[in-house]
């Protein structure tokens, strides 16, 4: 587990605070969102030793790193945390290949990890190592500066913002092998991003910040299907995000159907293995609501459902909870919805949510 507690006030008494505290599962990736200057890239720098905090406490596994009221402060240099920055940072004077073994010489002697042709080969950058990074492109220098960190064998992977620099295409190009890395290795991750399709791709567990304080922290499922929380909800791509299998494929509709706590979803046709884990984001503005069950529609995917709240989401707009089976799903409708269809809490409704309301990898689009 890593425990995580930090104060630290920058600007004397009127500037800004960070007092922030959590605790994520290790190992697993835990995702650190909020808007930008909310203290995210802070907290990172603290738990990486980078910077000397106020008071705190960092631990992982039992392992103390810091604990002010203690007197114990881990050189960064002892921590074993590989840090990946948005900026990538590799020495513009070295080779790829040089960068990477740069990293491979920092590992403690005895410390057990990937070795140089696993991690060349996990991020498919073989033909890169005899370049310099002048010559990459933004995301192939962030699968080098991965690659570096991974070399010196971290026991706490950190990640801050390292695809905000990248246009779509680079940040389709990287996604995929951030989560190889997740997936091969194991390794305690902590990610700063503001972008919530890094979260549903990558992150396990979730922690909200705002102005320096933890809003919530829990599982992203659990976090995704709360309406109190306004750094979420707010959102126009807000919406519930659900832990899925694929059930099969039928590649005459070109359709793929996945199996979740309240039932069966079908999306587009995507990649993956009967029983492959995924996590499909239901936006709250792709599904709407029926009375009774809709006949003759292009809809997909109609779900009986009990209506469990209705609240205020805009100056025109209300969010429903909706109760799937075990699941919970949210509708953004109108206020004039709510009041023409009579919508309250315990009322028995459809949800309908379109497939082409997902991305063809069958991820929320």
């Amino acid at each position: 587990m890593l425990e995580v507690s930090l104060s630290h006030r920058f600007g004397g008494r009127e500037g800004f605070r960070l007092d922030a505290g959590f605790t994520a599962p290790a190992p697993g990736v835990t995702a650190i969102f909020g808007p930008s200057g909310c203290g995210k890239s802070t907290l990172l720098l603290a738990v990486a030793g980078l910077l000397r905090p106020d008071e705190g406490r960092v631990a992982l596994d039992g392992a103390v790193l810091l604990d002010s009221a203690s007197g114990v402060a881990v050189p960064p240099e002892r921590r074993r945390c590989g840090v990946v920055f948005q900026d990538a940072r590799l020495f513009p004077h070295l080779s790829v290949e040089t960068n990477l073994r740069y990293g491979a010489r920092r590992a403690p002697q005895d410390a057990t990890g990937p070795e140089f042709g696993e991690v060349v080969e996990l991020l498919g950058i073989g033909a890169l190592l005899g370049r310099r990074p002048g010559a990459l492109s933004g995301g192939e220098r962030q699968r080098v500066a991965l690659g570096r960190a991974l070399l010196s064998r971290p026991r706490l992977l950190l990640m801050d913002e390292p695809l905000a620099a990248l246009d779509a295409p680079r940040r389709a190009e990287v996604l995929p092998f951030l989560a190889r890395v997740r997936d091969r290795f194991r390794l305690p991750m902590l990610l700063v991003t503001h972008a919530l399709d890094e979260v549903d791709r990558l992150a396990d567990h979730l922690v909200l910040m705002e102005a320096g304080r933890v809003l919530a922290a829990g599982t992203v499922e659990a976090l995704s299907a709360r309406t109190d929380l306004p750094l979420l909800v707010g959102r126009r791509d807000a919406g519930a995000a659900l832990a899925c299998r694929v059930l099969g494929h039928e590649p005459a509709r070109e359709l793929t159907r996945l199996g979740f706590a309240g039932g069966e979803l079908r999306v587009p046709l995507r990649a993956g293995v009967a029983g492959e884990a995924i996590r499909v984001r239901v936006r709250a503005r792709d599904v709407s609501v029926a009375l009774e069950e809709p006949r003759g529609l292009s809809v997909q995917n109609v779900l009986p459902a009990t209506l469990l709240s209705v609240e205020a989401a805009g100056p025109h707009e209300a969010m429903l909870r909706l109760a799937v089976g075990e699941a919970v799903l949210l509708s953004r409708v109108t206020r004039d919805a709510v009041r023409r269809l009579g919508l309250r809490p315990g009322l028995p409704v459809w949800a309908l949510v379109k497939s082409a309301a997902f991305g063809p990898d069958g991820e929320g689009g």
